[in-house]
C-alpha cells in the first residue's frame, strides 16, 4: 500500500500500468513505448494546484474507474500497490540548479512515500536564477536528472512546456535525451511541428489540458460530432487527441467527470472527423505560453 502526502512543491499525474484483469472496473488502455523501453499508458488523469481537491473524487478514480489520480493538497492512503501505478512528478523552476534538483527529487519521493518516480519532469524552459541564462539552468537541471535516472530515483526522465529550440539545445548541452515532453494540447492548440520533432528524435509527446480548460466543450463543431457519436464533447476531445497518438491527461475533481473522461476506449472518430477537429487549431493558449522563452 503506497501513502501519499501533502506537497505544495509538486504537481503530478498518475497512470496505469498493470491491470488486474479480473477486476471490471480497471480501466484497459493501450501504452506508447518510451525510448528506454518503459511503457506508459496513453490515458492518465492529471492533477494541479488549481480546481480545489476532492477526496471522495480521487478514491472514486482510483477504485470505480482504475484511474491512478492523486492531488497533491492532500494526505491520504491509496491503497493501490506501487507496482500497479506510473506516477509523474515535476520539478518547479524555483528548485532548478544541480543541488536543489537531485534535494527536490529525494525530497518529494519521502512526502509521497515512494521509492521512485516513473517519470520525473522539468516543469518549465525558464529559470528563476538571476545573473544566469536560461539554457545554462536548464542543462545544470538536466544533468541532475540524468544522474537521478542512472540512480533508479527516475525511472524516465522528461520535460514540460519545451520547444524545439529548447530541445535542441538540451540535446548539445546534454546526454540523456528527455523520453518526454508534455505540453498544451488540444483542437485549438496543435503544435504540430513540436510534435513531429519529438517524434523524430524518439521523445513521446504528451498533452495536457485537452478539453481548452472547458472551452471545447461548446464549440459548434465539437457539439455537432459529439452528437454524431452519441459521446460528449469531452470524450471526442480526448479521444481525438488519444487517436492522434498523445499520451492524454485530463484533470477533474468530480466524480462524474472522471468517469465520463475514461470512456473513450469503446468508440473510434472517422477519419474525417479526426481531420475536422484538427482543423480547429487557432493557436491560442489556454494556460502557459512558453514561445519567449529562450
Amino acid at each position: 500500500m503506497v501513502l501519499f502526502h501533502n506537497s505544495t512543491l509538486t504537481s503530478f499525474c498518475l497512470h496505469f500500468r498493470q491491470v488486474n484483469m479480473s477486476d471490471t472496473s480497471v480501466l484497459h488502455c493501450p501504452t506508447v513505448p518510451l525510448s528506454n523501453g518503459l511503457q506508459i499508458p496513453i490515458f492518465g488523469l492529471g492533477t494541479s494546484h488549481f480546481g480545489g481537491y476532492s477526496h471522495d473524487a480521487i478514491v472514486y478514480a482510483l477504485t470505480e474507474c482504475g484511474v491512478r489520480h492523486i492531488d497533491t493538497a492532500k494526505r491520504y492512503e491509496s491503497g493501490i500497490p506501487r507496482r500497479d501505478l506510473w506516477v509523474t512528478d515535476k520539478l518547479w523552476p524555483g528548485d532548478y540548479g544541480y543541488e536543489a534538483a537531485k534535494k527536490s527529487c529525494i525530497d518529494s519521493c519521502s512526502q509521497m512515500g515512494v521509492k521512485y518516480f516513473d517519470l520525473f519532469l522539468m516543469h518549465w524552459p525558464g529559470s528563476m536564477r538571476p545573473g544566469c541564462s536560461n539554457r545554462e539552468v536548464r542543462a545544470e537541471t538536466w544533468r541532475a536528472l540524468e544522474e537521478l535516472y542512472e540512480e533508479g530515483v527516475c525511472h524516465a526522465i522528461g520535460v514540460s512546456n519545451f520547444l524545439v529550440h529548447h530541445l535542441e539545445q538540451l540535446k548539445e548541452d546534454c546526454s540523456v535525451v528527455p523520453h518526454v515532453n508534455q505540453v498544451e494540447y488540444h483542437p485549438f492548440q496543435q503544435p504540430n511541428k513540436l510534435k513531429e520533432y519529438c517524434q523524430q528524435e524518439g521523445i513521446v509527446f504528451e498533452g495536457y489540458s485537452p478539453l481548452a480548460k472547458g472551452q471545447v466543450l461548446s464549440d459548434p463543431t465539437v457539439l455537432q460530432i459529439a452528437e454524431k457519436y452519441r459521446r460528449t464533447p469531452a470524450q471526442i476531445c480526448i479521444r481525438w487527441s488519444i487517436q492522434n497518438g498523445v499520451v492524454t491527461i485530463p484533470k477533474s475533481v468530480k466524480e462524474k467527470r472522471i468517469k465520463e473522461n475514461c470512456q473513450v476506449f469503446g468508440f473510434q472518430l472517422e477519419e474525417l472527423d479526426m481531420a475536422t477537429l484538427g482543423s480547429l487549431h487557432d493557436e491560442r493558449h489556454v494556460t502557459w505560453d512558453p514561445t519567449d522563452v529562450e
